[in-house]
């Protein structure tokens, strides 16, 4: 499993959103500009994000971006599930997949942990820990 650059691109401008003044409309340009990023792709993340209910947009003079939600309680696992969609390791743990053979395999006992351990760890650190600088490694 690897995540999209989409992905990556979404938790840098959601840091930048964290670090700026509560409130203040930050613009998309210079987001892109700072991390040399493709200001196209970063504003169809940025709509993703919006769709997501993470982040308020405004066009115009005054417009640009900002966060929708607090950063204390936005996670990387929120931006996963806004850009990538539900986390499953394979379609058996996906919620839509039918396996005659689910509540027997081994090897589905073993994703499942994997993937709620995954999640967990992504949950782990907040927006506001991670713009801080305040993770640690254990």
């Amino acid at each position: 499993m690897q995540l999209t650059r989409q992905t990556e691109y979404a938790i840098r401008t959601l840091i930048e959103l964290v670090r700026a003044p509560e409130g203040v409309m930050v613009n998309s340009k210079a987001i892109a500009e700072k991390h040399n990023l493709p200001e196209k792709f970063l504003n169809k993340t940025i709509q993703i994000l919006a769709r997501a209910g993470l982040v308020e947009t405004r066009r115009g003079m005054q417009g640009g971006i900002r966060l929708a939600v607090s950063p204390d309680s936005l996670k990387i696992a929120d931006v996963l599930a806004a850009i990538e969609g539900k986390l499953a390791l394979n379609p058996c743990l996906g919620g839509d997949y039918h396996c005659e053979n689910q509540y027997l395999c081994p090897v589905r006992k073993v994703l499942q942990r994997t993937q709620e351990a995954i999640l967990a760890e992504l949950s782990k650190e907040t927006f506001a820990d991670l713009a801080k600088g305040e993770v640690t490694c254990e």
